[in-house]
């Protein structure tokens, strides 16, 4: 696949062609649009001293979406052609049949750049990225005598997309991709434990591979795998849990964030379905959807719809106030489109999905808000977790935490898990620490089989009541 800037309309279809059969695909429709893609990715993965793994992937293709009312017909191929437009036209054009539908206003159009445009892939020769992985590895191994295994990755990739509508309105972006992880696993009288550390975002590799950043990211690591060696078996029972600021809002985006879709609220299978408006949440508690945070891995110059990213408030003081909509969802519930249309590939269709979703800061200091637990944990680090929609009941697992008694940190606890439900933990946040911080840029969210990366973040936090599975009664 060249490396050539992707242009379908110089180099596989003509641009009226393909206007002409988009607009018949479409006529008598609500919305619509062909969606291009070329996505180019690179990982290496070293492990135990060896390079495990080393791929490039290349791809491209189209979709075309044809809306009307809740029906959209859809129909995508890895051949960019007038041919393969005309035969994915015919098939989107079933979902119209008679049509009667109005073709929605199209986007509009905007001058933002989030992110830099050049492929992060060419930052760095391979044979240097190798050497980078096996300079952690040595360095990993010398912290401490303690380690006994290290496993490295390095990934970048490059995704262009061009999007036509109806109109004939062409929207285009260009989005990087990048991302250092490090795990260490630890032993000592034959315990075994690990710890992971890394991130990234839309900026290209070079800030990742200074010894200065990844040094930092295999000390943070390894500070977790020794932690978890002193860990003792998790309490369990209802008590309250303060939570850590940053990558511990990844419960925030999965137990508040997907309810807030509009696609659950308009279907009334949301547990926050009917309540805008109305307080779902403590006092001072303000949720962003922010997809505009420069070089953030969330974030898009504008979505897979063509619709410019927003900066959109969901609840504000524990009110209700905005869903995330994408363009047939917005429509149909007679609002905006908030910039929130996004898919996985040529091949998905768009629907509403987060892009980095964070709750706003408050007055309290972290050690007071631990100081404030009598007996409970402080979480600072999670792994898995899921939630049901319907209700908001979420299961998550913790990968850092800690005893709390009368206000005191104690040891570490190991196999902690948080339960509940997603709009009784909101109301019943008592205190809102002063050091919001987002994630390291590491989260991926899914959805109806799609993934597409996301950013979450919060404040130090202290929920009352939660229920926390452990080991222990």
């Amino acid at each position: 696949m060249s490396d050539a800037p992707f242009r379908p309309f110089e180099a596989f279809v003509d641009e009226s062609k393909a206007l002409a059969l988009l607009r018949n695909a479409v006529a008598g429709a609500d919305d619509g649009e062909l969606f291009f893609e070329r996505r180019r990715s690179e990982a290496i993965v070293l492990d135990d001293g060896r390079i495990k793994n080393a791929s490039y992937d290349a791809s491209q293709g189209f979709g075309l979406r044809a809306v009307l009312g809740e029906t959209a017909g859809y129909a995508h191929a890895t051949e960019i052609s007038e041919s393969a437009i005309a035969r994915a036209a015919e098939t989107a054009r079933l979902a119209v049949g008679d049509g009667g539908g109005q073709m929605a206003p199209p986007p509009k159009a905007t001058n933002l750049k989030l992110y830099t445009d050049q492929n992060p892939m060419d930052a760095a020769a391979f044979g240097v990225k190798i050497d980078t992985l096996r300079e952690i590895d040595a360095f990993a191994r010398a912290l401490d005598s303690r380690v006994v295994q290290v496993s490295a990755s390095l990934a970048a990739s490059i995704q262009e997309v061009e999007i036509l509508r109806p109109e004939g309105l062409r929207v285009s972006d260009i989005r990087p991709m990048t991302r250092l992880n490090i795990s260490i696993i630890v032993e000592e009288n034959g315990r075994r434990e690990s710890g992971s550390a890394g991130g990234g975002g839309r900026f290209g590799l070079t800030s990742l591979m200074t010894p200065e950043h990844w040094q930092s990211v295999a000390q943070e690591a390894l500070r977790i795998a020794v932690v978890n060696l002193s860990s003792v078996p998790a309490p369990a029972g209802v008590m309250d849990v303060a939570l850590g600021n940053g990558w511990p809002g990844i419960l925030l985006h999965e137990a508040v964030g997907h309810g807030l879709e509009a696609d659950f609220n308009r279907k009334k299978s949301s547990a926050f379905a009917g309540l805008m408006g109305q307080r779902v949440a403590a006092r001072g508690v303000t949720v962003l959807d922010d997809g505009t945070i420069p070089d953030r891995r969330g974030s898009l110059t504008v979505d897979d719809e063509g619709t410019p990213s927003g900066k959109n408030v969901l609840i504000e003081d524990g009110i209700l106030v905005g869903y995330m909509q994408d363009r047939q969802n917005a429509r149909l519930m007679a609002s905006a489109a908030t910039g929130n249309g996004r898919r996985q590939s040529y091949a998905h269709i768009p629907m509403p999905r987060m892009t980095n979703t964070y709750m706003l800061g408050g007055s309290a200091t972290p050690d007071d808000i631990v100081a404030d637990v009598k007996d409970g944990i402080y979480a600072v680090g999670f792994g898995g977790g899921q939630v049901d929609i319907t209700n908001g009941k979420f299961v998550f697992s913790c990968t850092e935490a800690y005893r709390v008694q009368n206000g005191k940190v104690g040891a570490p606890v190991k196999g902690a898990t948080l339960i509940g439900d997603g709009p009784t933990a909101l109301q019943q946040i008592r205190a809102i620490g002063n050091d919001m911080a987002l994630d390291p840029g590491m989260g991926n969210c899914g959805k109806a089989g799609q993934w597409v990366p996301v950013g979450v973040g919060q404040p130090t936090l202290l929920i009352g009541g939660l229920t926390v599975g452990g080991a222990a009664a």
